[in-house]
């Protein structure tokens, strides 16, 4: 009777144990206790769009760390990391990063940016529209926003994939590839394509009438719960960072610039076609997404259907209307 006794007590005293490292391991996700301090957000960006303004403007709550990223399939992989908690991203991102199984909400967006996205050729090339380039190079970032530019370039040109020979390369390797005409044209954003655009390179065809290239504010479910406050605060500093820079488009270049590392008349460029308010996500906005979603299914560029829609979450809506 006695071991019996004791054994009871040593599988309690091991329960316990357990349940108390049960407890000590889900911590890390739970709603911070009420009245607890949040820990400060950690952001991943893009060289261009609100968030390098708001960088710039030094205007973020104290101890926000900031981490760089050429490209939004790069920052998807950063907050699939645990790298970072929230970032910004162009339309096509989102939906690559859901069909490779990363978790996040979107929980905003902006207003169309469809001038800031655009296909360079050479002017010398002799191209003068998207069915010129039947055969050719075409590089562009995959899983970006260019590539449903791309997509949607194709089907209103009556064209497949299989009619260009894509060549599928990150900004850094794109550029130098598209001087030396190794690559016949390169789809691009800014401030990237703004950079490009120099004597010699022809805008063949932009967004317009094609996208919305909108910008889509991600977050990491686990900031969601442990950071609400920190991201509210973030938002709002966001949205007004964004409003002062389009209502100062001259103060807002002389920021941006020095912080992207590229001349003013470039910044100024891309600025002037590509800064567009902030925006809430609504049930449209999932609508939109999950359009282009299954777009990329049909032309089996993601393994199977995505629900993107249901990444939408409507919470800080009332700080971006």
């Amino acid at each position: 009777m006695r071991r019996l006794l004791v054994a009871t007590a040593v599988v309690l005293a091991l329960l316990g144990t357990g349940l108390a490292g049960c407890a000590k391991q889900d911590e890390g996700t739970a709603a911070p206790a009420a009245g607890a301090a949040e820990e400060p957000l950690k952001v991943g960006y893009q060289r261009f769009g609100g968030l390098s303004l708001l960088k710039a403007r030094k205007t973020e709550a104290a101890g926000t760390s900031w981490s760089l990223f050429e490209s939004g399939p790069a920052l998807t992989e950063g907050l699939k990391a645990g790298a970072i908690d929230i970032g910004q991203v162009g339309e096509a991102p989102p939906i690559f990063a859901a069909a490779g199984k990363v978790d996040f909400k979107i929980i905003g967006t902006s207003q169309p940016v469809p001038k800031g996205e655009a296909v360079l050729v050479k002017a010398a090339s002799g191209y003068s529209t998207f069915k010129d380039l039947k055969g050719k190079k075409v590089a562009l970032n995959k899983g970006s926003n260019v590539n449903w530019l791309l997509v949607k370039l194709l089907a209103a040109n009556g064209m497949t994939i299989k009619d260009i020979d894509v060549q599928y390369l990150k900004p850094a390797d794109a550029r130098p590839a598209f001087d030396a005409g190794q690559v016949d044209a390169w789809i691009i954003w800014d401030p990237y394509f703004a950079l490009a655009e120099v004597p010699g390179v022809k805008v063949l065809v932009d967004g317009t009438g094609l996208v919305n290239n909108r910008e889509y504010i991600l977050v990491s479910p686990q900031a969601l719960k442990s950071k609400p406050g920190k991201i509210r605060e973030f938002l709002k500093t966001y949205r007004e960072t964004t409003d002062w820079g389009i209502a100062h488009p001259e103060e807002r270049v002389k920021l941006i610039a020095p912080e992207l590392n590229i001349p003013e008349d470039a910044a100024k460029r891309a600025l002037d076609r590509s800064a567009q308010p902030l925006a809430a996500v609504t049930p449209a906005i999932g609508d939109e997404l999950q359009q282009i979603s299954d777009g990329f299914t049909e032309l089996q560029l993601i393994p199977g259907k995505v629900d993107i829609k249901a990444r939408v979450d409507e919470q800080f809506a009332d700080l971006l209307r």
